[in-house]
């Protein structure tokens, strides 16, 4: 079975909000330090994707983890639509432009012929905001789906998508594509939002979003003719370090379960350029385990939270899981 990502973080001094001196930056922790990308594996994944003229979250938004996915699971989250944004997150690296350059018509059988050559039991597709088409970029996304299910029939398929400008009709395209997880990222608490997301972005509207896939996924579920005993999941994850309140936590993931939510994830948000907003506080590996454990109270099917968690973090590996041991997946309707 390939796990998605196998990144784990223990210990960590108790105090983490070290300032250098002289700079108004918070001082790195030892548990969020990484190891330079190398590997066999890292080199043969970046030159994959490079001959089939792909992108990957992975690489666009500078995620910590890409050695130790890269390089021994052998696992990429693909973003669809190229690397260029129509949103301005204060908090994302990932190129930004009114107009980005056209989709490739081709991608989403290029997606297909590279997760068939790495054999990979579960996939994680995620996509720039496309403001500039009319859909959104809903229906390339769910061609991309249908491919993957075309080539590769066994394989699970997380998407996480973005908000289509609240357009629920694009929602649903997405989400009756024959996906297996709908992954839609709240990133922050509510008094937040409207800092470190995008103008275009909102709070309730990502509520919105996640509440009306879950909805849309269920009624295609129950109407497939090969309906099988899985149900279809819902997901969505947190950055913590922006001066968030426990309470605000609290509320968001409240916020979440109420929106039928399945999964969650928590991770410590880390500035990735000086352009980009700066950490507030380096929450400690003790602290994302109080979440993991409020998350697991609240019910949601599984909660991955600590420092280096991301959106994709072992997706594959909790849900894979969870079926090999035949353990309910529960999914509120």
């Amino acid at each position: 079975m390939s796990s998605l990502i196998r990144t784990v973080v223990e210990g960590g001094p108790k105090l983490a909000k070290q300032t250098i001196p002289g700079h108004d930056r918070l001082r790195l922790p030892s548990w969020l330090k990484r190891e330079i990308p190398k590997g066999d594996n890292y080199f043969r994944l970046k030159n994959d994707l490079k001959k089939l003229n792909l992108s990957t979250v992975c690489q666009e938004a500078k995620c910590p983890n890409i050695g130790e996915c890269w390089g021994k699971t052998s696992t990429a989250t693909i973003m669809l639509m190229g690397d260029t944004c129509t949103r301005g997150c204060r908090f994302c690296s990932v190129k930004t432009s009114r107009k980005p350059p056209p989709l490739d018509p081709e991608e989403p059988v290029n997606v297909a012929k590279a997760i068939g050559l790495w054999g990979l039991d579960y996939v994680v597709l995620t996509t720039v905001d496309r403001d500039d088409l009319p859909d959104g970029g809903a229906n390339h996304f769910a061609s991309t789906v249908k491919h993957l299910k075309k080539f590769s029939p066994n394989i699970m398929v997380e998407c996480l998508a973005g908000d289509f400008g609240g357009n629920i009709d694009m929602v649903k395209i997405v989400a009756q594509s024959g996906l297996d997880v709908f992954a839609h990222n709240i990133e922050t608490t509510e008094k937040f939002t409207p800092f470190v997301r995008d103008m275009r972005a909102g709070y309730r509207q990502s509520l919105k979003v996640l509440e009306s896939a879950k909805e849309f996924g269920n009624e295609h579920t129950r109407s497939r003719a090969d309906l099988n005993k899985n149900k279809f999941l819902t997901k969505s994850s947190i950055m913590l370090g922006f001066g968030e309140s426990d309470a605000d936590i609290k509320q968001t993931l409240k916020d979440l379960r109420l929106a039928n939510v399945d999964c969650v994830t928590l991770g410590q948000y880390m500035q990735p350029t000086k352009r980009h907003l700066k950490v507030k506080e380096y929450v400690t590996p003790e602290k994302f385990l109080e979440w993991k454990e409020y998350g697991d109270q609240l019910g949601f099917l599984y909660t991955a939270s600590g420092p280096l968690v991301r959106s994709s973090y072992k997706a594959g590996e909790y849900l894979l899981r969870k079926l090999a041991q035949n353990e309910d997946i529960h999914a509120s309707a």
